[in-house]
This record gives structure tokens, sequence and C-alpha cells, in this order.
């Protein structure tokens, strides 16, 4: 199948994860129509507008995963090959993104159906670009940023987050020159996650995505500027950041944080053309869940290559949609001495993380109560909570004092795995008797007729010989009640329970120090009876 945005809304309709809207739609009320479904919506028919509007594709882990090809817990693998095996993107001449090219003063963003999100947003915002950008020292750059209309041909963008495209922008404000960027919106959502992903200054996302893709993704040269855009998009925008500085007011917006993000002061970007295929789908990637089940797999990578370069083996990662897949982290690890405390410093070093969980390996770190148990249980306060203080921060958490400069705040990781100097054998899990094996489906519909008579003697009859098979069993080995139950699995419940007490009751048996039953010495060797 073609390797595209549509391809990708073929795979959704195919798997039943696209539903079509023919009525018509006001623009205004398609952020909140989104988050009403269960499945990505394509509104093919929105009032005053002649392109359609495609909107929650990212929306599950489901939608996530037929996205890329793979189990959602197998995206984090395969992210990690695209990142060790980059494929470069290679320029095309054919491009279906140029079907239709305006430029100069035709150029209009306001006949892109770009909506509005919330009510206190500072107006239309494109929020699902990737966004690609050169610089002369480092090379390519792509990655996703939110623009604001603020006219026909003008947007904001918001950079104010230490980031590599301001660093090119800063760059190039330094020489007093314009920095030109691609803007392509609907590409598929291999490039929106290589983009997302914070890759070294100098390193090319656009390779990762070719990895993730296994073959090249196909760039075309820009019109109206010397950066090349997706070939495959659905729109492109080309523009310029002039070099004006952060002095435009821009958003607010709704964010990641699930909260309402604030004014900054932002560059703008002036549009100079507008590229789009003759029948393009115009793509509004909905804030903030479709931003944040984007992020979790990124995430979950660099949590696996920091813990594998500290020497720490994990079985499992949650990047947790609560810590809107950006500040919070939970490992669970096959735990050597000291591997707790490692692994939190490993994971606090990753940009943005903000708290750590480390586990051991039993624990099901994607069920809430198993890890609230693990901290309730094996967490001391001042033996496995460590706390950094005056760590690189990410502005949009609300926590943090207002600040005109880069924010700081305080890290935390906690030790939730079981301490070296505790017995493991306070930690055995409760393990039902025949768990796994009693079945209810077995024990539902009509009874059948119960014979009184014969309930009333279960459990009586010959306890001496039930008795005498207990003391050979336990001639051989020690055993739990339950191991007594299993080795006479025709006996009665209540025979087997009335032979053990009555050889507890004469002094025949006894239990270990982990609570099996023992012969007592001398308890086992001559013929059993209760009226001896």
């Amino acid at each position: 199948m073609e390797i595209s945005f549509r391809g990708f809304l073929r795979t959704l309709r195919e798997h039943d994860e696209l539903l079509e809207i023919f009525k018509p739609v006001d623009l205004r009320n398609i952020t909140s129509l989104v988050p009403q479904s269960e499945k990505a919506l394509l509104f093919t028919n929105v009032r005053g507008y002649s392109m359609p509007v495609v909107s929650g594709l990212l929306q599950s882990r489901n939608r996530l995963a037929l996205a890329m090809g793979v189990d959602y817990r197998g995206i984090e693998e395969k992210l990690r090959s695209a990142m060790d095996h980059p494929i470069k993107p290679r320029i095309v001449k054919r491009a279906p993104v140029k079907d239709v090219i305006v430029t100069k003063n035709k150029v209009d963003l306001y006949q892109l159906p770009v909506p509005i999100f919330s009510l206190m947003d500072g107006g239309p915002m494109i929020t699902g670009a990737v966004i690609i950008a050169e610089d002369p020292e480092y090379g390519m750059n792509a990655g996703m940023y939110r623009l604001m209309l603020k006219e026909k041909n003008v947007t904001g963008i918001d950079i104010v987050t230490p980031n590599n495209l301001r660093r090119y922008a800063e760059r190039a404000l330094q020489k007093k020159k314009p920095l030109p960027i691609s803007i392509s919106i609907g590409a598929h959502p291999y490039e929106m996650v290589a983009a997302t992903f914070k890759a070294a200054l100098g390193s090319n996302e656009l390779g990762y995505a070719g990895g993730l893709r296994g073959q090249p993704l196909r760039l075309a040269a820009g019109e109206t500027i010397p950066v090349p855009c997706i070939a495959d998009a659905e729109i492109v925008l080309e523009g310029e950041i002039p070099p004006e500085g952060w002095v435009h007011p821009e958003g607010p917006f709704c964010e990641v944080s699930r909260l309402m993000g604030g004014l900054h002061l932002n560059p703008r970007v002036k549009i100079k053309a507008i590229m789009h295929r003759k029948d393009a789908i115009y793509y509004a990637l909905h804030m903030p869940w479709e931003n944040i089940w984007m992020s979790a797999p990124i995430y979950e990578a660099a949590a696996l290559r920091v813990l594998r370069e500290a020497g720490v083996t994990a079985t499992a990662i949650n990047v947790t949609p609560g810590g809107c897949c950006h500040w919070h982290i939970v490992a669970a690890i096959k735990k050597q001495p000291g591997d707790g405390k490692n692994a939190i410093m490993a994971l606090l070093s990753i940009a943005d993380i903000k708290h750590v969980i480390v586990t051991d390996d039993d624990i099901d770190i994607f069920d809430p109560v198993d890890l609230e148990w693990a901290v309730a249980t094996r967490v001391q306060a001042d033996r496995d909570v460590v706390i950094v203080p005056n760590a690189r921060s990410k502005p949009l958490d609300p926590s943090l004092p207002p600040t005109d400069g880069i924010p700081t705040t305080a890290k935390m990781g906690i030790d939730a795995t079981i301490p070296e100097n505790v017995p493991r054998e306070r930690y055995k899990r409760i393990i039902y008797v025949n768990e796994g094996k009693a079945k209810l489906k077995d024990y539902l519909g009509a009874a059948a007729k119960v014979d009184e008579k014969k309930a009333k003697a279960v459990g009586e009859g010959d306890v001496d010989a039930a008795a005498q098979k207990i003391l050979e069993a336990l001639s051989k080995s020690h055993r739990f009640f339950a191991e007594i139950l299993a080795l006479f699995r025709s006996e009665e419940f209540g025979r087997i329970a009335r032979a053990i007490g009555w050889l507890h009751q004469n002094g025949k048996i006894t239990q270990d120090g982990e609570g099996r039953y023992q012969l007592v010495a001398g308890g086992f060797g001559r013929e059993l009876s209760r009226t001896a």
C-alpha cells in the first residue's frame, strides 16, 4: 500500500477506524465533535470551504499502531531500528502536492479550513504540520510546531521553547536574515512521529522517517524558497521567519498539559506560497490527545536507550497519558543491587521528564492499582525518593512560577523495587487455589438437583485412610494445605480437612517455618486409628 497520508486513511477505513460525516458542519463545531467519537472523523462537507477536514487520526493507541504498521508495544522497537538505520530523503521531480500552486498576492490562508480549538484560543491554529528548515552548518531539520493564523499571508509560530528550529531562527536573526521554512500539512504519521523526536542538533529527523518507511522519504524542491517540502503531503505552505525576533504576541492555545497555555511572544511567518493537491484534505491534528499519543513511543525509545547505556535491563516502559506522555515514565526492570537508583538517574536525564517510578519486573506497570501497590509496599521515602533540584524544564508546566528565562524544575524519582536488605519472601503474591483452572463459565446455568443426605455426608467417611495417605505424602516432602488437596483430587475437601485437623490434634504433624505441613518426629510408622 502507498505510504502516504491517503494510504493511512485507507488503512483506517479498512479497519473500521474512520467515520465519514456527510452532513454540512460548521468549522467551529469540529473540535468538539472529535472527542465524542471512538473513530477518526472525516468531514466531507465543511460549510464555506471546498476542502474536507479530517481529525482524530492518532487519538488512540490502536490507530497509532495501525499508522506504524506494528502492534502498539512494537512501535518503540520499530522507531529504535529507524533511528539506528536512518535512510536519507531524496528529491523528486513529480510532486502531487504541486497540483495547485498559489503565490504572491493570491496567497490567502483563510481559504484553508483551519479550525479554532478552544474558547480562549488566539485564533485558528495549524496543528498537524511538519516544518522543515535548513541551516548552513547544521543542515536540514524537521519538527512539529503550531502556527496561528494572523493575516491572510501571516502566521505566528510557537518556538518559545528551546528546540532546534528556535536555534536556526536565532542564528538567522544574528545575521539579520530571514529563515525559510516549508510547512507540510497532511503527511504520513511516519513523518509526524519522526519530526516530533527531539534529535541532536545536526541530525535530520527525516532520515528517521525513511527508516520507518524502509525507503527514502520523497521531498520536492521549493517553489519560492530554497527549502524542500514533503512531496506527498496534502498541503504545503512556503514561508520565511523574518529577522524580527520574539516580539509578536501568539496564543493562547490548548496545550499538551490539557490546560490552556498563555500568551507568548514569538516570531511571525510570512507565507509566500500555498501548494496543494487538486482534491486536498485538510488535517486538523486534535489537541491534546493526538499530540500526546504521538509522543509516547518517542519517550519510550529514549527511556530504553538511556537504561541500556546505564546497564539496566528494562522489561517494560510506560509513558503515562496521565503525565501527558511528556512528564512521567514508569519502568519495570530486572533488578541487580543499585539498579533502582541508577535507572532513576538515567530516566530523569531525558528532556522534559519530571517524575519517574522504577519497579521490579513482577509489577504490571500498565495497571495503576498494581503500580500503587508497589509504591505502598516497597518504598521508604527517606531511602527511596530521589529529588534533583534546578533541572531544565518544559515551560508548559503550570506548577512553575513565571519567568522571563528558561524555567527550571525539581525532578523526582521513586525507587519502588524490593529493597536489597529486605527478604524477598515478604513479597510472595497471593495465588488462589486452582487459579486459572476453575472456570466460572462451567458453573453457570441451572443447577442439578441436590441429594440432601449425600450433601450432609460430604467430608465424613474414612478419615483414617485419608490421614494415612497424608502421612505417607509428608514423609517424602513438606507440603502446603493446597498441595495436599492437589494430591488427593478424588477426595472431598472436607474429608482432607478433617484428616489434617485430626493429625494436628494428635501431634502427628506440624508446620515448618514457611507454613508447610511436616511430620513430627516419630509421627509416622504405626497404624492410625481415631479410636486408638
